[in-house]
């Protein structure tokens, strides 16, 4: 007897449930990233995916892959909105978020940004060891270049990770000041149960979708 995630085993004379994690398979994950492609695909005009070149270990450029959760003139739609609506671009400069981003397409964009879904395709780049699943994120230049140059040369020292402390930590609702000091503390004392920890709580804030936006 089986259900599509469990199955009833009788090994000799045992009776056991094996519970099957579907999604860790990878026909079932590039199943989900092709889903979510098409759906990006109808929504609007251009690719699916969307690749940023970001500085990395020792400050060499390092692609970063998403799943596209923009317009392709995003950059044109934001200047647009911040033009009209300066609270906007204070808050812009302080955080480079918006709880209400003009560049994000409708319903799948805040979906996959509220899931992290979005960041998946980054896997290859820590399978192929430009990235690692714990560490400071990768930033747009935009954003990168409101740092100190000893903050972004200590950022250098390490592998931009998947997720970091200021994700679980602030995320969002996290400005420069705080992504500044979450950053340094990790790479100052960094550990494996430091990491470990991390990845915990990524887990929840991905859930709770908190700071997400």
């Amino acid at each position: 007897m089986s259900t599509r995630h469990a199955r009833v085993r009788a090994p000799q004379s045992s009776l056991g449930l094996e519970i099957k994690k579907n999604l860790l398979l990878r026909r079932d994950l590039a199943l989900k990233l092709a889903m979510a492609a098409l759906w990006i695909k109808i929504s609007s005009r251009g690719p699916a995916f969307y690749r940023q070149m970001r500085e990395g270990l020792d400050g060499q450029r390092v692609p970063v892959w998403k799943l596209r959760t923009m317009y392709t003139d995003g950059g044109r739609l934001l200047e647009e909105w911040l033009e009209g609506h300066p609270e906007d671009r204070a808050h812009w400069n302080r955080y480079f978020k918006l709880r209400h981003d003009p560049r994000v397409l409708p319903v799948i964009g805040p979906l996959l940004r509220r899931t992290s879904l979005d960041e998946l395709p980054q896997l290859w780049s820590i399978l192929t060891g430009k990235m690692s699943l714990v560490g400071p994120r990768p930033l747009p230049d935009y954003h990168l270049g409101q740092f100190s140059g000893e903050f972004r040369t200590l950022r250098t020292r390490v592998l931009p990770g998947l997720t970091g402390l200021w994700q679980v930590s602030a995320r969002g609702d996290g400005d420069l000041e705080v992504l500044q000091a979450l950053d340094t503390f990790y790479i100052r004392n960094w550990s494996p149960w430091l990491d470990l920890y991390i990845l915990a709580r990524t887990v929840t804030a991905v859930i709770l979708a908190r700071g997400a936006y």
